[in-house]
């Protein structure tokens, strides 16, 4: 009986050491101070209605983004910690214990990936990609909402083993087998990374299904497909990576948990299991996602340079057809993260020439960015500081990739701290940066205001710095022989100087966040020194700077007539830029327009989704059952749901325009 109650839960599974202690009394702190809040200040509801049930793309994209910022301090916390030991650990345990270094160094991994970089890209994309297509929603409204939510549920259970659990995967971020088999990790921590990533893969392969419909099915008359801003390109082909590389990593970690909850032996030392296939099957989902969170990333940086410039993007097509080359070579180069696996001189030849030549698409792209800006009016904005840092950071990544290409220097440097500076160099200086410039670029248009420049330049001066400080002494250690995941060393290898020097850096970019945060700050503030009045800070090219600042929730009272690719700065030229005509029309001159409902679903099956994944965690058999039953029967009802859509009549329309041009 107590089996079936408890399954693997005993007390052992209370907190019960100092880390999950403290973490466990902070996160109940957070969730008592918010309860408060929300009571006091009556806001219950209008949390309720207002943004956790909708189905509006920018709310869910603003969801997204909040989301994604707590769980970057989380993830930040966890890097402090890992650089930090391993700075003092020299001749000496250091603070940590060594499967606590390892827990650690696992999270971060995660959670930088799968709940930071991507949770940011699909909070820009919810609020960009309809209004640069000239679109009023998602092609499935529901179904951006349920990825949202099944994407929160994958964060909160990867946070979950601090209150239950106690101990998380120590296997690396991406629970290498053997060592996340039963026989060496015994615990529910490696259970807990599985059905995390079982349920945020989820929410993603959603939302790469409704971005690929949407961008497919709802764009604007006359926007063919090379009419469309390159943003949008590059998102089309990160989503596609999604829907296709997404199902293996759903596979793997599938056939990793039936190998620990029934005895399986797929990827097992014995019994007929091959731990390598295990590194073939992972890989072949990892590098594709490595382009997952870069493509979208080269997008920003390809609508920033054109804006602050003063010039269309140089090479459209060339640059789109490079976006398709990454996209597919993606898929042929994964052997590259172990050369040394014996596959034999033929095979590592392939992957390794296939390396280098995925470089050359990536050096088009570069090269059309930098004529883009030949002879342009550059405004040195901060936007476009987080570019050009990139560029500078791009081309040490871009060197350092092709160096390990070459199978025989990987085999020098393979599992050593050089892979992790590169592997760094390309997500944190291509992809987070990007995320900031896209933040910074898109700020007025989401919130109606634009952050502080002087702020936002200082805080990119700190990353630009600590970021160099910080991963160049990592090549450093990786050519003296330095592996990756160690939490102590001898003092004999001579290497905590640069240990030291990167914990230094790390600090640099703390002082590049807290400015960061700050600038929200000082921003919010100031709003209204810094409001959008014309829906275009930037004189932008494209038809998100043709809505006000915010955009109304429908996005477009008439969806434009697209003729050009820059069609916004087109429209300027001619003398039709909407925001700037102090008129407005009779409502016979709009049309209805029908809205999906606001709807709880998501949030039903996805808590219904993640009672059955922590059920399954801990072996307990009746709530697993009714998070099964109760995700069917919740799908069952929306299926006879027929009222969930609601008509904005013309009139409403008039109105609603009426008092922004009045305003």
């Amino acid at each position: 009986m107590k089996n079936f109650i408890f399954g693997k839960l005993t007390l052992d599974a209370i907190p019960h050491l100092w880390y999950t202690i403290a973490a466990t009394v902070s996160i109940i702190i957070m969730m008592v101070v918010s309860v408060l809040f929300l009571t006091k200040t009556k806001r219950w509801g209008w949390l309720w209605h207002e943004w956790l049930t909708s189905t509006d793309p920018k709310k869910i994209g603003t969801m997204y983004l909040i989301f994604a910022a707590l769980m970057f301090f989380r993830g930040l916390i966890d890097v402090g910690m890992v650089w930090l030991q391993q700075s003092i650990a020299v001749n000496s345990k250091g603070y940590l214990s060594a499967d606590h270094f390892q827990q650690i160094f696992t999270a971060h991994g995660d959670i930088m990936v799968f709940f930071v970089t991507m949770g940011i890209f699909f909070g820009l994309m919810n609020w960009i990609i309809p209004l640069q297509i000239g679109a009023r929603d998602l092609a499935y409204p529901f179904v951006n909402s349920l990825g949202l939510w099944l994407t929160v549920a994958g964060g909160i259970l990867i946070n979950l083993f601090f209150i239950i659990g106690g101990d998380f995967a120590n296997t690396g971020w991406l629970a290498t087998a053997p060592l996340s088999e039963l026989e060496f990790n015994p615990s529910a921590g490696v259970d807990y990374l599985i059905w995390s990533l079982q349920l945020s893969g989820l929410g993603s392969l959603l939302a790469g299904i409704n971005f690929i419909v949407t961008i497919i099915k709802e764009r604007a008359p006359g926007m063919t497909l090379m009419k469309m801003p390159l943003f949008v390109w590059t998102s089309f082909f990160g989503m596609l990576l999604i829907i296709t590389a997404f199902p293996v990593l759903t596979a793997t970690t599938l056939l990793l948990w039936l190998d620990r909850f029934f005895g399986m032996h797929f990827f097992t030392n014995n019994f007929g299991g091959n731990p390598m296939m295990y590194f073939n099957l992972i890989w072949m989902w990892g590098h594709p996602e490595v382009y997952i969170l870069v493509l979208p990333a080269f997008g920003m940086y390809s609508e920033i340079v054109a804006t602050f410039s003063q010039k269309k993007i140089s090479g459209y097509t060339s640059m789109v057809l490079a976006g398709f080359t990454i996209t597919v070579l993606s898929y042929l180069v994964w052997l590259h993260h172990f050369f040394t696996m014996g596959a034999g001189p033929e095979v590592n030849s392939f992957f390794g020439i296939v390396t280098m030549l995925i470089a050359i698409p990536s050096g088009v792209q570069v090269f059309n960015w930098i004529f883009t800006m030949y002879k342009g009016k550059i405004i040195f904005a901060s936007p476009m500081y987080w570019f050009i840092g990139f560029v500078a950071i791009f081309m040490l990544g871009g060197i350092t990739g092709v160096f390990m290409a070459s199978p025989p220097a990987d085999f020098q440097v393979h599992n050593s701290l050089f892979l992790v500076a590169h592997f760094h160099t390309m997500i944190v200086g291509v992809a987070l940066f990007g995320s900031f410039a896209g933040i910074t670029y898109w700020f007025p248009k989401i919130m109606g205001f634009k952050l502080n420049e002087k702020l936002g330049i200082r805080a990119f001066w700190f990353w630009l710095i600590g970021f160099f400080v910080s991963f160049v002494p990592l090549y450093l250690l990786g050519f003296m022989g330095a592996p990756r995941r160690i939490d102590r060393y001898d003092a004999s290898t001579g290497w905590q100087p640069l240990y030291i020097t990167a914990m230094v850096g790390f600090v640099i970019i703390c002082g590049g966040v807290i400015i960061q945060v700050y600038q929200f700050i000082v921003s919010i503030r100031d709003r209204k020194q810094n409001l959008d009045t014309t829906g275009d800070p930037w004189n932008g090219r494209t038809l998100e700077w043709s809505t006000p600042s915010p955009p109304p929730h429908y996005n477009f009272a008439i969806i434009p007539t697209v003729t050009s690719r820059d069609e916004f700065w087109q429209m300027k030229k001619r003398g039709e830029h909407p925001q700037l005509q102090k008129e407005y029309k009779e409502y016979k001159e709009y049309k209805d327009i029908v809205l999906p409902k606001n709807t709880a679903m998501g949030i039903y099956i996805s808590g219904f989704a993640f009672l059955f994944s922590f059920a399954v965690v801990w072996h307990i058999l009746w709530p697993a059952v009714i998070g099964l039953i109760g995700t069917i029967v919740c799908m069952i009802i929306l299926s006879f749901d027929e009222h969930r859509e609601y008509v904005l009549t013309a009139a409403e329309i008039a109105k609603i325009e009426a008092s922004r041009v009045q305003g």
